[in-house]
């Protein structure tokens, strides 16, 4: 069973043994953190551990490669076949804040990003600059996301403007009480998958979803919001649009976070809490952990299972000024739920 999250005793982050039982490049030992489930834990190896046998362009992505994976010896699937799951896609050295958005993702019980790992690349399949040595962010490719055939628009399940994604918060979509799912406004995403959201887009600072116009503060010149002509369409809420709102045709009711890299260097000052607008209920289990003090503690446990992030980042007194920084804005979302008394909800699913 899972522990409750409030105990008083937080998870303590492991000791490198020397001699260890090392898997590839993770670490996770005799006790697998509670937070992950099987499936996790096999995507992950196959993430971190598994031969690279082919590699695809992904359009309009330049920055982003996608991978083929040598099957698991007994498994019916062909080499590589995406539709099976065996692929996942490379990304830059500098997002490698998605695996730790990933492992949050886990440890407040989400359980909405894609698995990610640190690992670095080798081999002659891949172009040189995806072997030169750097860890980057390897991401299980999903073979069943939902895109739009919009040019435009492909990065989202559907379109949705930010009036309309008022509305349908207002209208709690499939909650008890609430609009028919399918109805319009509501684009059949349950209701308390928005709460989800924005409680990470918080804590991560990640404005692309839901305010990819930065209108939640003032950007610097040379943010792409400002660069892109996109702050200024601000005055105007009817021109607004969300982005990388995805879903899963095997659950078309859930979303799934996809690019999460976020902000770890977004200034307190600046926070945006235009992320969290509309939202009236938060997952109470996730909100456990936030208010438990185990939150770094938790992050350093998980993290420790993924040596190439862990050592990359400097171990735990490198990962420290980032666990501390997402702590703050956890007290500070703390702050808000209790200013304005927001109701908290069980977790159905």
């Amino acid at each position: 069973g899972k522990r409750s999250a409030t105990t008083s005793r937080c998870p303590e982050t492991l000791v490198p043994v020397p001699g260890a039982l090392q898997e590839g490049s993770l670490r996770f030992g005799e006790e697998i953190p509670p937070w992950f489930s099987a499936d996790d834990v096999q995507k992950m190896r196959l993430l971190a551990g598994a031969e690279v046998v082919s590699k695809a362009r992904v359009p309009a992505h330049g920055q982003v490669l996608r991978v083929g994976f040598r099957a698991p010896l007994g498994a019916a699937a062909a080499d590589g076949d995406c539709a099976a799951g065996l692929c996942g896609l490379a990304k830059r050295p500098g997002d490698l804040y998605e695996v730790l958005a990933f492992h949050l993702d886990r440890v407040l019980g989400l359980n909405r990003s894609l698995p990610a790992v640190a690992r670095r690349l080798g081999g002659r399949l891949l172009p040189y600059r995806y072997t030169d040595g750097a860890p980057r962010p390897l991401v299980w490719w999903a073979p069943d996301v939902r895109h739009l055939h919009d040019a435009d628009n492909d990065q989202n399940s559907f379109a949705l403007g930010w009036l309309q994604y008022q509305a349908l918060l207002r209208q709690r979509c499939g909650a008890g009480g609430g609009a028919a799912p399918g109805r319009a406004p509501c684009v059949g995403v349950a209701h308390a998958e928005w709460s989800r959201l924005a409680l990470f887009d918080f804590l991560l600072q990640v404005h692309d979803r839901l305010d990819r116009y930065c209108c939640g503060f003032e950007p610097e010149p040379g943010e792409p919001c400002v660069q892109e002509m996109l702050h200024a369409k601000c005055r105007n809420p009817a021109e607004l649009a969300l982005v990388h709102i995805l879903v899963r045709r095997s659950a078309p009711s859930r979303l799934v976070f996809i690019d999460n890299a976020g902000r770890p260097q977004h200034p307190e000052a600046k926070l945006n809490f235009r992320l969290l607008q509309g939202i009236d209920s938060f997952p109470e289990s996730a909100v456990a952990v936030l208010r438990s003090g185990c939150l770094q503690k938790m992050l350093l446990r998980s993290l420790y299972v993924d040596r190439e992030l862990w050592d990359s980042q400097g171990g735990s007194e490198g990962l420290r000024p980032l666990l501390q920084t997402l702590e703050r804005r956890a007290q500070i979302f703390l702050r808000y739920l209790r200013e304005h008394n927001l109701a908290l909800f069980r977790e159905t699913a």
